[in-house]
């Protein structure tokens, strides 16, 4: 009869308790229907999440508009140096001493920049002859030569060459304007660049702070997530027990759990079964009492008739007495086998499923602490070996050079103050450079009004058969116009050439040197093989990468682990190797006996009693009393009481008369009484009966399904529960394993493909490039450009200029043009003087 039996082990379970297994199981269904525990989640170690890459800044400023000219000032300086990168010569001129002693390098230096000094030499040219020959043109004028004698010759295609001057004159001055127009614009957007650069350079600075400052928190959280997985799998170990068990659990709740639904049925049938026989003993009871009495009565009425049918007054009164002897009521009602059938039930009863339910309860909500008693020394061990695995994954950020990168954050934040320092002196010295540049363009731009004003007023005050010397005003004021343009260009043309030289120098040499190589590619190749940056070894790496090959890289937005070929330094899979340390704690689990006590679910004696109590609801019938009842409901005493009735109305003597009709009066009282009493007694007995029938007819079905489902549950567990529990134990394991697996997975992906993804170091020298080159270089060189471009054709606007003043400026001399007939107005002594 008892329930929890003591064994060494699940494994130790005799096959003789199968059937009292069955009903444990079906009990641990019933413990786990009335409380679900949630399963615990090691499923497939989940990895951490992917790293967080740093936020970086933009570092496009303002569109400058710089490179408006860009296509025809290359053109210009790729025909002026049309020859490749020196880098060779630049290694030599690196040493300043042998530049001054080496006569073949400079020659090899002025062959290298043969066009430059050609150039030069053309500016120098004009430099001198620009001032010497408007110098000469002056005195000339003065002395009354080189147009200077106000007296115009006129000829029949003086009108033809007049408008040809016009319109050479007015192209010419539109070509300076559309040059002193790129003027304003690349200072303008000289300017804009030179401010936006300090902003710009602290971006870019910030950014590649940043990069520096974010690699070692990468490898940070890549060490500090291991110490998460160790966390995890310690509290895990740490709750085995919880965990373990209620794994154990939910696979015995498989198969117990529907054992378990027979049980409750047969319990619940069982109580009712017992409610039902008692409500029938106590109907029983309540009508063996109404029949007695009723019996009584019957009896009593019955030997009053008789003694009345016996009088000698009664006449025809014998003819009734065989009536009287059909008067009869069967007062005891018996049921058979039901005595033995509430033995039955009794026995039943005090097996208490109710209480074994509790037990069975207790016993499998203890195994989560039969198992955390089982493991504890394994769990102590592990915890141990799990201090191991976290001394090795942080030797991970010891392995990783990053020393080199707190050099360089202390570097950037020097260049940073510095760049702070310098931008006020910077800020100052362009403003400066501003407004000179804006001087030299509105100079420029006055050479181009006169013309225009030249232009304008020449013809409007014209007229063209008029008198030479009487020309308006207005016409003269356009040729003195033509003049100012002419006498600006030449005093200010050649300072202007100056400065053309010294930016076309500057400027032209930054982007043959700098720029074009830098865009190109060939500069970066040129620092590669120069030797002029400290080779890699020295950083502590094997391979020798060269700065292109790092740009490259970085442009791509490829990690460190790649662009340094770190896996030639580090041995990261050796690092985050721990599969000696997760195969010591595999062997030791293997090695530990988890062994849990065990539970009879059903003895044999409870087998019997259940199979008696099923055997006795079966032959319970209720077929006898069921016919008593119907005895008792067809009992009529009207019929008699009728005859009685009919007798007295034949008698003559009074008092027999009203005996009878007493007696008949008696005889409806009790009918009415059995009608009243009895028959509503019978037909709750009869509704108890058919309810006591329903729930036996079940009986016996769930019986057999109770001993044959508790049968299969213990030959379940008698079979199968060794296996369970180390199979439940094994996938504990390797999922807490799977933690260490899915996390070497994880960082060694992430360090070889996410950490220190170096496109801000490619985006620096980016933007390195287009603040100087694509901005100020260019800016610089369209300025200078625009300023050439106007002072070559200060040349020809000079000349036309000049001449076509004198066909609008008002002359002394007049000169008369008819019939192809010459006539000078100009006094004899005149004549003799010029």
């Amino acid at each position: 009869m008892g329930l929890c039996g003591s064994m060494t082990g699940w494994r130790c379970w005799g096959s003789a308790g199968a059937l009292r297994a069955s009903v444990g199981v079906m009990l641990l269904g019933l413990s786990l229907s009335q409380s679900v525990r949630p399963q615990a989640a090691c499923a497939a170690a989940a990895a951490p999440q992917s790293l967080t890459q740093p936020q970086y800044q933009d570092t496009i400023g303002e569109e400058t508009g710089a490179g408006f000219m860009a296509a025809l000032v290359h053109s210009f300086l790729y025909a002026v140096q049309p020859n490749p990168f020196p880098g060779d010569l630049i290694l030599k001129i690196i040493d300043f001493q042998q530049v001054l002693s080496n006569q073949e390098l400079i020659k090899e230096i002025l062959v290298y920049s043969v066009g430059f000094l050609v150039c030069v030499a053309i500016a120098i040219l004009y430099i001198i002859l620009m001032p010497v020959v408007g110098l000469f043109l002056a005195c000339c004028r003065c002395c009354g030569n080189c147009g200077g004698k106000m007296y115009q010759k006129q000829t029949s295609s003086i009108h033809c060459r007049r408008r040809t001057l016009y319109w050479s004159a007015f192209i010419t001055t539109v070509i300076i304007l559309a040059g002193n127009i790129c003027m304003f614009k690349s200072n303008e957007a000289l300017k804009v660049s030179v401010d936006q650069s300090p902003a710009q350079l602290n971006t870019t600075l910030d950014n590649i702070h940043n990069f520096i400052t974010a690699v070692p928190q990468q490898i940070d959280y890549v060490v500090n997530e291991s110490y998460k997985t160790i966390e995890e799998v310690t509290r895990n170990l740490e709750g085995i027990g919880y965990q373990l068990g209620t794994d154990i659990q939910d696979r015995f709740n498989g198969t117990l759990a529907p054992a378990l639904r027979p049980v409750r049925l047969l319990n619940q049938e069982i109580t009712d079964t017992n409610v039902q026989l008692n409500r029938l003993n106590s109907s029983l009871a309540q009508l063996q009492s109404s029949m007695d009495l009723l019996q009584a009565n019957v009896t009593a009425v019955k030997n009053r008739i008789n003694q009345t049918l016996s009088n000698s007054n009664c006449h025809g009164c014998e003819n009734l007495k065989p009536e009287l002897q059909s008067i009869t009521l069967d007062a005891s009602i018996t049921v058979p086998s039901l005595n033995e059938f509430q033995s039955a039930v009794d026995k039943v009863i005090k097996i208490n499923l109710t209480s074994r339910i509790e037990e069975v309860e207790d016993y499998f909500n203890s195994i989560p602490q039969a198992v955390t008693n089982a493991t504890k020394d394994i769990v102590a061990k592990s915890k141990q070996l799990l201090g191991d695995i976290r001394s090795q994954l942080s030797r991970v950020t010891d392995s990783i050079p990053l020393s080199a990168l707190t050099n360089v954050s202390g570097a950037l934040n020097t260049a940073q103050r510095e760049i702070s320092k310098i931008t006020p002196e910077v800020e100052r010295a362009e403003h400066i450079r501003w407004k000179v540049c804006v001087a030299v363009c509105c100079v420029v731009l006055l050479v181009v009004v006169c013309n225009l004003l030249g232009l304008v007023l020449g013809p409007l005050g014209l007229t063209p058969k008029g008198d030479p010397t009487k020309r308006s005003t207005t016409a003269n004021c356009g040729g003195t116009f033509l003049m100012m343009g002419a006498g600006f260009s030449f005093l200010f043309s050649w300072l202007f050439m100056i400065v053309v030289v010294v930016l076309f120098l500057l400027g032209g040499n930054l982007f043959t040197l700098v720029c074009r190589p830098w865009s190109s590619g060939e500069l970066l190749k040129f620092i590669d093989t120069s030797g002029l940056i400290p080779e890699s070894q020295s950083f502590g790496l094997k391979t020798n990468i060269n700065l292109s090959e790092i740009y490259r890289d970085c442009e791509e937005n490829q990690p460190l682990w790649t662009t340094l070929h770190l896996d030639e330094v580090i041995n990261l899979g050796d690092l985050l190797n721990v599969s000696k340390y997760t195969e010591r704690i595999q062997q030791q689990f293997e090695n530990t006996d988890i062994t849990l006590s065990t539970i009879t679910l059903l003895s044999p004696e409870v087998k019997n009693q259940l199979s008696n109590f099923s055997t006795k609801a079966k032959s319970f019938d209720a077929a006898a009393i069921t016919q008593q009842m119907n005895n008792i409901s067809r009992i009529n005493l009207n019929a008699t009481a009728k005859k009685l009735n009919g007798l007295a109305q034949n008698q003559t003597n009074n008092d027999v008369k009203n005996e009878l009709q007493n007696e008949a009066k008696d005889l409806i009282q009790i009918q009415i009484s059995i009608e009243t009493t009895i028959i509503p007694q019978l037909e709750n007995l009869n509704s108890t009966i058919k309810s006591l029938q329903s729930i036996t007819g079940k009986i016996n079905g769930t019986v057999g399904e109770v001993l044959s489902s508790v049968g299969a549950a213990q030959d379940f567990l008698n079979t199968n529960t060794t296996q369970i529990v180390k199979t439940e134990s094994r996938r504990f394991l390797d999922c807490q394993l799977g933690y260490f697996i899915a996390y070497a997975d994880w960082a060694n992906l992430t360090i070889t493909q996410q950490v220190g993804r170096c496109q801000p170091l490619a985006g620096a020298l980016d933007t390195v490039e287009l603040v100087l080159c694509s901005y100020m270089v260019e800016s610089l060189n369209a300025f200078w450009f625009s300023l050439g471009w106007c002072i070559l054709f200060f040349i020809p606007s000079i000349i036309f200029s000049i001449k076509l003043a004198k066909y609008y400026r008002k002359m002394k001399y007049s000169d008369v043009y008819e019939n192809h007939i010459t006539m000078n107005h100009i006094p004899r002594a005149q004549m003799k003087i010029t």
